[in-house]
């Protein structure tokens, strides 16, 4: 078949498939772009060509928001459906980069097309080359190499074809997928090749569920036998596994509490006897003491970041010792765990048979069964509004959606004080409906994630948190929304200033320093009047309905209008002072922030003392 080496790769995407417990999904389901000289002969006109019914065509505005949006359908498609994204050289390809490091730090698949200088180099520089007068092959895609978790340029077209088959093996492969990215020269892109039939098949990429090893299964089962305290965390692993069922039958048989990680929350019901709620730097009380004490804390799906283990602060047992039940070894053997590889829900259900009639003692149970109702009072005390004519607090909004929404509904969140409150507070009621990015933690993702997701899922109801300081990072998908006709709902909190930077900077001594937007001062720092920026009217003029609240009474009213709304809606509301902004407890666990360790100002020197105070707590678990 003769064609050009874009015609080809959109055939070839048209093509693949992945498949997982019997259920066939599209490997890339669709392709996002922007358009310039880079891609708009190639991959563009392949588009054309092909026609949506082979690769339906999305118009983004922003080419990290694009890779956000691929991520937030990955996501919740369970990673066996993807998206591409195509984009011109030059600065529309280092746009991709903070995306696909989010894409790969998650461990969600991406597929990269960004286009690339030309191969035969009739022209030297072509407009947006980076000349690097040291290195003739190198552009400013390979920038894209470290957060990729496979590159290729494809300099002649006949090399498609190993690449193009190596670039589905990896965004098909539970432990190996992220972003790939296939540069593609701009002249390879247009150039014709005599192509062979079968590289045009349709291919099925099986997505495994390896079991584990027995050895490591009989050890794994007496480690659990002789913890007398056992806690899971549940990470996101579970989610991608779809191991939710296997998670709850196991913590229902044996006793064990299960706590979660930013990523897998929602991997039990929040009222599941068992569920402990969030564990880390921004977790429950409940959890953290039962980690604190925990004899063996079993990490299934988890890759143990600082939030979870409060800088290695938080297993205090003298005699703890970690299970790693994951499917890449690296995460299975942190913390010198005994390693339990295998696919989550395999390895749960085959560690509960291997359990049969083990049950931690009833003494056990019932202490953090009633640590459980006890945090279950204090979320309901920082949902609660007693004035419902007065400003709401962030917690008080979040308790306002709770009180709304069933296990349809998606939450959508990523950076600033947010993703802490929701941790701690929010109560999921379906796998999928808490979704929360913290392996990257990246201010924009939110509003292009819910566009990713209403794709995903059309019909269930999706809600987009986002701060002030996250939407002036990356509002423009709010005029894709409207393009597209999702009807996603814009939550925007505004508190005026960076208020979660705010807060740590003023517990690390920092006092606050540049973390409000106000006009400079007497003293020429931002200590003047607030900015008077408008937010509800940026989202007006960019399409979207507007509704502006202004108590507790108003935003119950909005939100419910909102969610009933088939248009793309955003809520605005101006909560309290960064001083309140958060209306639950305190950090239940440290998280290590350096802080000077010489300094003038008194703020500083006494953090400083509380810095190292915390940090005397710190273990290597060996």
């Amino acid at each position: 078949m003769r064609l050009t080496t874009a015609q080809a790769l959109i055939a070839f995407l048209a093509r693949q498939y992945t498949e997982r417990d019997g259920e066939r999904h599209r490997l890339i389901a669709a392709t996002w772009g922007i358009f310039g000289h880079g891609n708009v002969a190639g991959i563009g006109q392949a588009l054309l060509e092909t026609g949506p019914e082979a690769m339906p065509f999305l118009q983004g505005r922003n080419e990290q928001s694009m890779v956000h949006a691929a991520v937030g359908y990955a996501r919740h498609r369970g990673r066996l459906s993807a998206h591409a994204v195509t984009t011109s050289i030059g600065p529309g390809a280092t746009n991709l980069v903070t995306g696909a490091a989010l894409a790969t730090v998650n461990r969600i698949p991406v597929l990269l097309l960004p286009g690339d200088v030309f191969a035969t180099r009739p022209a030297d520089p072509v407009l947006q080359q980076l000349e690097v007068p040291y290195a003739g092959d190198l552009s400013v895609n390979d920038c894209l190499r470290p957060v990729s978790r496979y590159f290729d340029r494809i300099t002649r077209p006949e090399a498609l074809i190993p690449a193009a088959l190596q670039a589905m093996r990896v965004l098909a492969d539970p432990v190996a997928t992220g972003a790939v990215t296939l540069a593609l020269p701009q002249d390879v892109q247009a150039e014709a090749y005599d192509w062979p039939e079968e590289f045009f098949a349709e291919r099925t990429w099986t997505v495994r569920r390896p079991r584990p090893d027995t050895a490591e299964l009989a050890a794994a089962a007496e480690a659990v036998r002789r913890a007398e305290r056992p806690l899971v965390i549940a990470g996101g692993g579970i989610h991608h596994s779809a191991a939710e069922a296997a998670l709850a039958e196991f913590a229902a048989a044996t006793g064990i509490p299960v706590a979660a990680t930013q990523a897998g929350k929602g991997a039990l019901r929040y009222d599941h006897p068992a569920d402990v709620g969030a564990v880390g730097h921004t977790g429950t009380a409940t959890a953290d003491d039962l980690a604190r004490e925990a004899d063996l804390v079993i990490a299934a799906g988890t890759r143990l970041t600082d939030f979870t283990t409060a800088s290695a602060t938080l297993f205090q047992h003298p005699g703890v010792r970690f299970l790693g039940l994951n499917l890449d070894p690296y995460d299975a053997h942190k913390l010198a765990a005994l390693p339990l590889v295998g696919d989550a829900r395999e390895s749960l259900a085959a560690l509960g048979r291997e359990l049969a009639g083990h049950r931690v003692p009833a003494g056990y149970e019932q202490e953090y069964g009633k640590a459980k109702a006890d945090w279950e009072a204090r979320v309901d005390r920082a949902f609660h509004a007693p004035d419902e004519d007065a400003r709401p607090t962030q917690a008080q909004v979040l308790g306002a959606l709770d009180a709304l929404v069933t296990g349809d509904d998606v939450v959508i969140n990523a950076a600033g004080s947010l993703p802490g409150d929701l941790h701690k507070l929010w109560r999921a009621r379906s796998p999928r409906q808490y979704h929360v990015e913290y392996g990257y933690s990246c201010m924009g993702y939110e509003i292009p994630a819910a566009l990713g997701v209403c794709l995903a899922e059309p019909g269930r109801p999706v809600w987009a948190l986002v701060g002030d300081g996250s939407y002036l990072m990356n509002p423009t998908e709010l005029v894709t929304a409207v393009q597209e006709g999702l009807p996603l709902k814009v939550v925007i909190l505004d508190n005026h200033g960076y208020a979660s930077i705010g807060g740590l900077s003023e517990s690390v001594g920092g006092e606050r320093f540049g973390t409000d937007y106000r006009h400079r001062g007497v003293d020429t720092s931002y200590t003047g009047a607030p900015l008077p920026v408008d937010l509800a009217a940026n989202a007006a003029s960019l399409g979207m309905a507007v509704i502006r609240t202004r108590t507790v009474r108003d935003l119950r009213e909005a939100l419910a209008v909102a969610r009933s709304a088939d248009f793309p809606t955003c809520v605005y509301a101006e909560t309290e002072t960064p001083d309140t902004v958060s209306g639950p407890p305190p950090a239940q666990a440290w998280w290590d922030v350096p802080v000077a360790e010489t300094a003038t100002r008194t703020s500083a020197v006494r953090a400083r003392e509380e810095y190292d105070r915390q940090a005397a707590a710190r273990r290597r678990h060996l």
